[in-house]
C-alpha cells in the first residue's frame, strides 16, 4: 500500500513508508532508549535493536576496526613494507587515478614522509594507458625500484606485475579472479578465497589497515610509527567518494575522519575545501559532492596525478595552486559531461529504457566522464547502465549498477568469454574495453546476464519515506539527533520524511531551475524548503502555481546557517496533491 495514498507523485513515483516491522522496532526503541520517534525509525531501519542505540550513536573505532591480519597476505605485505623502510630501499606507489587511488597513495606517502622516507608516485593516464598497471610502466618502475606497491588496482594485472622484475605487493578491493598475480602478496577483501566479511572496504581502508599492521609490528620491536588517527580524513574521503557502504567499520571510519578533517590540519584538503567554497563543517555530503569530484577531475580530464599530489602536499601555497587548478578542471568536466549526458540519454531512450541494461556508446565521448554519465542514466532509469566512448577500433566505458545486481561479476564473465578486451570492477561499478565490432554482441550478452539477476524487473524507483513529520516537530535539535545516526550515503540513505497536507505560503523561483517555498500546516510553524532543478521537471511549475491547494511534501531535513542563525530547511525532493478534505 502506498504511503499517504500517493501512487504517483508529481515526479511519477509511488511513496513507500516504513514497514510494519520497522514501526514495531521503532516503538520498542522509543520505550527502551527514550529517544524521539523520528530518530527511532531511522535506527530501526539501520537494524539497531532496543538497548543498543547509545552504542550505535557513538561508534568506537577501537571496537569496530578489524584485525588487519584477518586479511590474507597482510602480515607478509606489512613486513616487506617495513623491510623496505628500514633498509632505505627505493619504493614506488602505483595508484589508480580516482579518489580512492589518490587517497591510498597519499596515505602511504604521508606515512613514509613521517618516517623520513620518500616514494615515487606513478598514476597512469586514463586515455593513454587506461586503468591499472601496464607492462611499459611496470617495467620502467621495476628497473629503478626495489618495491612497487599497487593501490586500488593490480588484482587482475598478471602480465604487468610479472614484467616488473622487482618485488610487488597489491593493496586493492576490486573483484579478484580465480588466480592472483605472481607477486609477494595481494591484500584484497574481494579475493575469491576471502570470507567476504570485509568486502565493503575501499582501497584506502585496506591501505590504512596495512599501516595499522605496520605500526603494530614496529611497536612489537620497541619503535613507534606515525599517528594513524590523523590520517582518517583521507580514509573518510575515499570511503564516501568510492560509494562504499556506510555500515560497520566504514561508518566509524567516516565519522572519525570527518572530525579529523574539521581540524583543517592537512594543507591539501584545506585548500580543496576553500576552492570548493565550503562554508560549514565537513559532512559526508561535502566529501561525495564537493571534494570527491574535484580530486577526480585531474584523473578525468587533466593531469592524472594532480589529486594524489594535492592530498599528499605539505606546502599550503603549492596546495592552494593545485586545488584551484582542480576546481577549474572540475568546471570543464561538468561542461563535457553535460554534452555527453544529453547525447547518451537520447540514444538510450531511442533504444528503450525498460530493458535490464541501459547503454549508450558514442564517437569521441571523453573517457573521463563516461562513468559519471552512467551514474546519471542509472539514477534516471533504476537500471544498470553502461556508457562507452568509441575511438578507432575500440571503446572504453564505465558502468554503474543498482542494489542487488552484481555488475562487476557480469563484466568479468564477459571478459572471460572473449566479448571484452578487458573488464573488471565490483558490484556497483565496473570498467571495460571492448572491440568496436563486438560492441553489440557484448551488450546483448550483458543484458542477458543482468536479466538473470533481476535487473529490469523494477519500475521507476519508489520514494522510500521514514514516516510523517509536522512543521512543529522540525527543529534544529531533531536534525542534530538525526545526524548522530549518520553519516548517510551508500547502503545508509539519509532520513526522508513526508509533511502531509501542507499549505504553501510563499513560492519563488531561484535562477532558471530552482524553487524556494515556505509551507505550514496552519498551526503557526512555517518551514522553508528548497528544490534544486525543480523546473527541469513538473515539480517547479506545480508548486509555483499552487493556487492555494494543499500538497504532501517529501524530502530531507537540513540546517541552514545563513546569517548566523540555525534554521531548519527541507531539501524538497517530491510532492503530491493532497485532498482539501
Amino acid at each position: 500500500m502506498s504511503f499517504l495514498d500517493v501512487e504517483e507523485s508529481l515526479t511519477g513515483r509511488r511513496w513507500i513508508g516504513p514497514s510494519g516491522d520497522i514501526e514495531r522496532q521503532a516503538a520498542a526503541l522509543v520505550q527502551s532508549d527514550h529517544l524521539p520517534e523520528a530518530l527511532c525509525r531511522i535506527l530501526a531501519r539501520r537494524g539497531v535493536a532496543p538497548g543498543e542505540a547509545a552504542a550505535f550513536l557513538d561508534p568506537k573505532l577501537s571496537e569496530l576496526l578489524p584485525d588487519p591480519r584477518s586479511l590474507l597476505d597482510m602480515e607478509r605485505v606489512a613486513t616487506r613494507f617495513l623491510q623496505a623502510v628500514k633498509q632505505r630501499e627505493r619504493i614506488a606507489v602505483f595508484a589508480d587515478y580516482d579518489v580512492d587511488g589518490g587517497t591510498s597513495a597519499a596515505l602511504l606517502i604521508d606515512w613514509l614522509r613521517q618516517m623520513g622516507r620518500q616514494a615515487t608516485l606513478y598514476i597512469p593516464d586514463r586515455i593513454d594507458e587506461g586503468y591499472g598497471p601496464n607492462v611499459p610502466a611496470m617495467t620502467a618502475l621495476g628497473a629503478k625500484h626495489d618495491l612497487i606497491i599497487c593501490v586500488d588496482c593490480g588484482t587482475l594485472s598478471h602480465e604487468p606485475i610479472a614484467a616488473a622484475g622487482c618485488d610487488v605487493v597489491v593493496l586493492d578491493h576490486h573483484l579478484g579472479a580465480e588466480t592472483l598475480p605472481d607477486c609477494l602478496g595481494v591484500v584484497n577483501p574481494n579475493r575469491q578465497d576471502e570470507s567476504g566479511e570485509l568486502a565493503h572496504l575501499c582501497a584506502a581502508a585496506v591501505v590504512f589497515l596495512m599501516l595499522v599492521e605496520a605500526n603494530r609490528q614496529m611497536r612489537d620491536e620497541g619503535a613507534k610509527g606515525p599517528d594513524l588517527m590523523a590520517m582518517l580524513d583521507l580514509v573518510a574521503l575515499a570511503t564516501v567518494a568510492d560509494v562504499a557502504p556506510l555500515i560497520g567499520v566504514n561508518r566509524a571510519l567516516v565519522r572519525t575522519g570527518l572530525k579529523v578533517m574539521a581540524r583543517r590540519d592537512r594543507p591539501g584538503l584545506t585548500a580543496l575545501s576553500d576552492a570548493a567554497r565550503m562554508k560549514s563543517a565537513p559532512a559526508a555530503y561535502h566529501l561525495g559532492f564537493l571534494l570527491g569530484p574535484r580530486v577526480n577531475a585531474g584523473g578525468r580530464i587533466g593531469q592524472a596525478d594532480l589529486g594524489a599530489r594535492l592530498l599528499a602536499s605539505v606546502d599550503p601555497l603549492e596546495a592552494k595552486a593545485m586545488a584551484e587548478r582542480l576546481d577549474e578542471l572540475n568546471t570543464e568536466r561538468r561542461e563535457i559531461e553535460a554534452e555527453v549526458r544529453a547525447a547518451a540519454m537520447a540514444q538510450a531512450e531511442a533504444r528503450g529504457l525498460e530493458a535490464p541494461l541501459v547503454w549508450a556508446a558514442g564517437e569521441g565521448w571523453h573517457p573521463g566522464v563516461v562513468g559519471i554519465v552512467a551514474s546519471r542514466l542509472k539514477e534516471a532509469t533504476n537500471r544498470p547502465a553502461i556508457v562507452i566512448g568509441l575511438d578507432g577500433n575500440e571503446g572504453k566505458g564505465s558502468g554503474r549498477s543498482i542494489g542487488g545486481v552484481d555488475l562487476g561479476a557480469s563484466i568479468q564473465k564477459l571478459a572471460a568469454e572473449g566479448l571484452l578486451i578487458k573488464g573488471g570492477g565490483h558490484k556497483m561499478a565496473a570498467g571495460l574495453t571492448v572491440a568496436r565490432d563486438k560492441l553489440e554482441a557484448a551488450m546483448e550478452r550483458l543484458t542477458e546476464l543482468l536479466a538473470k539477476q533481476g535487473a529490469g524487473s523494477a519500475g521507476p524507483a519508489d520514494l522510500k519515506l521514514d514516516g510523517l513529520l509536522m512543521p512543529g516537530a522540525a527543529t534544529p535539535e531533531l536534525v542534530d539527533q538525526l545526524e548522530a545516526a549518520g553519516p548517510y550515503g551508500a547502503s545508509a540513505p539519509g532520513p526522508r520524511f513526508a509533511f502531509p497536507s501542507q499549505k504553501i505560503s510563499f513560492a519563488k523561483r531561484i535562477g532558471d531551475t530552482h524553487l524556494k517555498i515556505s509551507f505550514t500546516d496552519g498551526l503557526g510553524k512555517r518551514v522553508e524548503a528548497i528544490t534544486f532543478g525543480a523546473f527541469d521537471g513538473p515539480l517547479g511549475p506545480a508548486l509555483e502555481n499552487h493556487g492555494g491547494r494543499p500538497f504532501h511534501l517529501a524530502g530531507k531535513l537540513e540546517i541552514n546557517d545563513w546569517g548566523g542563525r540555525r534554521n531548519v530547511q527541507l531539501r524538497l525532493e517530491d510532492a503530491a496533491p493532497a485532498s482539501d478534505g
